[in-house]
C-alpha cells in the first residue's frame, strides 16, 4: 500500500523538475509514513517543508503544485494539506480491497521482499560459553536473534547465523578443573568445591562420563600450595597444578570432551526450539592463522606499535579511551586480538554487515572492535551490535531466584518444557531487547485473552472454526465471489480490519530495519484483537451468498496474515485450540 502512494508521489515529482531535482538521490520512502489519526488521512509526507528552504517558497505553496501534478488514481479518494504544509492522502476503499486481493494471491510470501544481493549480512547470536547448558537469558538471545533473521530475510536480505563458540581461554580450563574435581570427588576423595568453580549437577554428569585415567591424580596434591584466601587466585592455582599433575595432553582431553558433551546439548537444545544456524565457528580455529593474518594487516598499516613488551593496537586513533594490548610480552595474544580477528574473518569471508547480539554488559566491546574493522579500512557502520538486557522469571508473582556459577538456574530446556516452545518464542520477542524482561511463567501457561500467544493463535484457530461450521452447515464457500464483492464490507470493523492487514509489508519492514521484533508481535495483537471484535459484533455465515463470501475472504486473508507473522517469531498457528 504504502509503495503505491510513493510510485504516485514520486509520478507528480518527476513532473516538477526543478522539485525533483532538489531531492537529487534522496528516497522519498522515508518521507511518507502511516497518519497517527486517522482523520487526517492514511498516510502523510512532509516532502513540502523539506524542499520549502531550498527552493525559497513557502511549504503551502509547495504542496498545492505537489497535489496539482498528482496523477489521476482509483486507489486515492483525496488529498488535502494540514498543518504548516503536510499533504495527507485519503486511500479509496479499492486499494483496500486490492490489497486484500493481493494477500490471498501471494498466500505466506505476502509482505516478503525480493531477495537483494547485497549487503550479505552475518547475523551472530547467543553464543553463549560453553561451560554449562542454557539458561533463561540464552533463550532470550536465541529467540531474538532467530526472529531477527527471519525478519532480514522477509526484507530481502541475504542472512547467515553463527554461534561463535568460546572453546578456548580460561573459562575451559576453569571448566576442565571443575570436571577432573568431581571425578575424584566420584572415587571417594572428599574436600571443599572451589567457590570459581562450575558448580551443578550437569558437572557431575560429565564428570562420570569422561574417559581419562587419573588414578596417579588426589585432591591433597591438587591442593598443594594453593591459596585459599583468594577464589580467582585459588582456581587459577588450581588450574597449574591440574596440567602438572596430568600433563598438558591428559588434561587438554578432559576439557575437550566437557566441551563436546557441553556444546551437544547446546545445539540439541537450540535445535528443539527451531533455532538453527549456518555455522559453528570455534574460537580455537583463529589460532590456525587467522589472528597472525589480522596482526600482520595492522602492522602493515601502521596500527601497532611496541611498548612495555607488549604490542599495542592504537585504537585511539578511532575514538577509544586508550589503546590496547594485542600481544602481551609473554607472546600470548589477549582476548581483544581474538575478538578483532574474528571480525576481521567475517569480512574476508565475504559479509558486508556483521549483527552481533551480545548481552546487555558489552557497551564497551563494541566500540573496541568498530575501532579494529576500521583499521582493517572497513567502515564502523559494517558492524551492528545489539544488546539484550537480562530476563527475570516469575512464578505466582514470586521472583526465581538463579545464579549461573552456583549452579541454581532455570535452563532454556526445563522453561521449554514447562511453557512450551510457542510461549517462549513470543514471550522473549515482546519486548524491545533494551529494555529489562520480566517473564510471568503462570501468563505464559493461561488459556486467557491477558496471554499474548494464546489470545493471537486463537484468532487464528477461531478463523479455522469458521470455516469448519460452514462445513457443519452444507454452505460453501467461493473465494471469487467474496473478492468480487468486497463492495459489501461497508461495516467499520471490516474497514478497520481492512486497513490494519494493508500495514503488515509496512510492519515487516520497520521491524527489520529498526531490529524490532516486538514492533511485528504488537502488530499481530493487534490484528487479532480486531479479528475478535468483528467475530462478536458480526455474524459471518450469513445467508446473503455474496456477502457471506466476501466476510470469509477477508477473515481468511486475516488468516494468512497472522499464520505469517507467527512464521516470523517461529510460533506455530494451531487450526484448534
Amino acid at each position: 500500500m504504502k509503495s503505491n502512494i510513493e510510485k504516485i508521489l514520486q509520478q507528480a515529482l518527476t513532473a516538477l523538475p526543478e522539485y525533483s531535482g532538489v531531492l537529487e538521490n534522496q528516497s522519498i520512502n522515508n518521507m511518507i509514513e502511516r497518519t497517527r489519526d486517522p482523520r487526517h488521512g492514511d498516510f502523510t509526507t512532509n516532502i513540502a517543508m523539506r524542499l520549502a528552504k531550498t527552493l525559497g517558497k513557502s511549504p503551502k505553496e509547495i504542496a498545492t503544485t505537489v497535489i496539482k501534478n498528482l496523477p489521476d488514481s482509483d486507489l486515492i479518494n483525496s488529498v488535502d494539506i494540514a498543518g504548516a504544509g503536510f499533504i495527507n492522502f485519503h486511500i479509496s476503499q479499492l486499494a483496500l480491497h486490492r490489497e486484500l486481493a493481493e494477500i490471498l494471491k501471494s498466500g505466506s510470501a505476502y509482505g516478503r521482499k525480493a531477495a537483494r544481493n547485497t549487503p550479505k549480512v552475518l547475523l551472530e547470536f547467543v553464543s553463549a560459553n560453553p561451560t554449562g547448558p542454557l539458561h533463561v537469558g540464552h533463550g532470550r538471545h536465541a529467540a531474538y536473534g532467530a526472529t531477527l533473521g527471519n525478519l532480514l530475510e522477509a526484507a530481502g536480505y541475504q542472512v547467515d547465523r553463527e554461534y561463535y563458540v568460546n572453546d578456548a581461554g580460561r573459562q575451559m580450563d576453569i571448566l576442565g578443573v571443575s570436571i577432573l574435581l568431581r571425578m575424584l570427588e566420584k572415587n571417594g576423595e572428599s574436600f571443599t568445591f572451589p567457590e570459581a568453580g562450575y558448580h551443578g549437577d550437569y558437572i557431575r554428569t560429565i564428570a562420570a562420563s569422561v574417559d581419562e585415567d587419573i588414578s596417579d591424580t588426589s585432591v591433597s596434591l591438587l591442593l598443594d600450595s594453593v591459596p585459599n584466601n583468594n577464589k580467582e587466585e585459588m582456581i587459577d592455582a588450581l588450574i597449574e597444578n591440574s596440567e602438572k599433575m596430568l600433563g598438558a595432553d591428559k588434561f587438554r582431553s578432559i576439557r575437550q570432551q566437557a566441551l563436546e558433551s557441553i556444546l551437544e546439548d547446546i545445539k540439541d537444545d537450540l535445535e528443539g526450539f527451531c533455532v538453527t544456524f549456518n555455522s559453528w565457528f570455534s574460537e580455537q580455529s583463529l589460532t590456525d592463522g587467522l589472528i597472525d593474518d589480522a596482526l600482520a594487516a595492522l602492522e602493515d598499516r601502521g596500527m601497532t606499535y611496541q611498548k612495555d613488551g607488549n604490542v599495542w593496537f592504537r585504537s585511539t586513533d578511532f575514538g577509544d579511551s586508550k589503546d590496547r594490548v594485542v600481544v602481551r610480552a609473554n607472546g600470548k595474544t589477549t582476548y581483544f586480538a581474538s575478538d578483532i580477528a574474528y571480525h576481521y574473518g567475517k569480512r574476508k569471508r565475504g559479509y558486508d554487515l556483521l549483527i552481533d547480539v551480545l548481552g546487555s554488559d558489552h557497551h564497551g566491546y563494541v566500540n573496541r572492535v568498530k575501532a579494529g574493522l576500521e583499521a582493517f579500512g572497513y567502515a564502523a557502520d559494517s558492524m551492528e551490535a545489539l544488546l539484550v538486557q537480562f530476563v527475570t522469571l516469575y512464578r505466582g508473582g514470586d521472583k526465581v531466584q538463579m545464579s549461573t556459577r552456583s549452579g541454581q538456574f532455570v535452563t532454556l530446556r526445563e522453561l521449554r518444557e514447562e511453557v512450551g516452545n510457542d510461549a517462549a518464542r513470543l514471550f522473549y520477542v515482546m519486548r524491545s531487547n533494551d529494555q529489562h524482561l520480566d517473564f510471568d511463567l503462570e501468563l505464559a501457561k493461561s488459556n486467557s485473552t491477558d496471554n499474548p500467544v494464546y489470545y493471537i493463535q486463537y484468532a487464528h484457530a477461531r478463523i479455522e472454526s469458521v470455516f469448519r461450521q460452514l462445513k457443519d452447515q452444507s454452505l460453501e464457500y467461493n473465494e471469487g465471489i467474496g473478492v468480487e464483492h468486497f463492495e459489501r464490507l461497508t461495516e467499520s470493523h471490516e474497514k478497520a480490519l481492512m486497513g490494519s492487514l494493508s500495514r503488515y509489508p509496512e510492519i515487516i519492514g520497520l521491524a527489520a530495519t529498526k531490529r524490532s521484533p516486538h514492533t511485528l508481535v504488537h502488530y499481530l495483537r493487534g490484528i487479532a484483537n480486531e479479528l475478535h471484535s468483528y467475530y462478536n459484533a458480526h455474524t459471518f455465515l450469513v445467508e446473503d451468498t455474496n456477502l457471506r463470501n466476501a466476510r470469509l475472504t477477508l477473515i481468511k486473508a486475516t488468516q494468512m496474515v497472522i499464520a505469517n507473522g507467527l512464521s516470523i517469531i517461529g510460533v506455530s498457528a494451531p487450526a484448534e485450540m
